[in-house]
């Protein structure tokens, strides 16, 4: 296990969000322990993993998006100091998936991570260069005390759960 994803993790236990480390073996299974149904998702882009034989949908419509407890996604980088969590807004709705569903699955590669905003910077200039310029950072579950006391789900998912494919 490399520091970066030691950090990573400690960042996500400080946030209150879950996280599990597999490899493609061992995704099905631990992507079925992360989900609450109905659940729905996003094509991964992953070569060695699918959403194929879960119980997510995928490609869902906006009834189903709209009655989904989880929402699945890939994440593009995880910055480890802050445990936050890139998410591509395209084609495919990674970002809306990710946002409206009460829990967010997070699927990203352990060579995804970046171990501060430095090197996630540069990794993010990459992408512009690349045509890919529109991300959404989450840290966490989303959460506002806008009107007095804290409140968790307003703005995006009550809970986070990250999965994290090993090298």
């Amino acid at each position: 296990m490399s520091d970066v994803l030691t950090t990573f993790e400690s960042s996500l236990d400080g946030l209150d969000v879950a996280t599990t480390r597999t490899d493609g073996d061992g995704f099905t299974g631990a992507l079925d322990d992360a989900i609450r149904e109905p659940a729905v998702g996003v094509p991964l882009g992953l070569d060695d993993v699918s959403l194929a034989d879960t119980a997510v949908t995928v490609d869902p419509t906006a009834a189903a998006l709209e009655s989904a407890r989880t929402g699945v996604t890939p994440v593009g980088a995880g910055i480890a100091t802050y445990g936050s969590l890139a998410v591509a807004a395209d084609a495919a709705g990674s970002e809306p998936v990710s946002l409206y569903p009460e829990r967010h699955v997070a699927v990203l590669r352990e060579e995804e991570l970046h171990a501060d905003m430095d090197e996630a910077f540069a990794w993010l200039g990459e992408e512009f260069a690349a045509g890919r310029d529109s991300y959404v950072f989450a840290t966490g579950a989303s959460a506002t005390a806008d009107m007095g006391e804290m409140v968790e789900g307003v703005h995006g998912p009550a809970e986070v759960h990250v999965v994290v494919l090993e090298r």
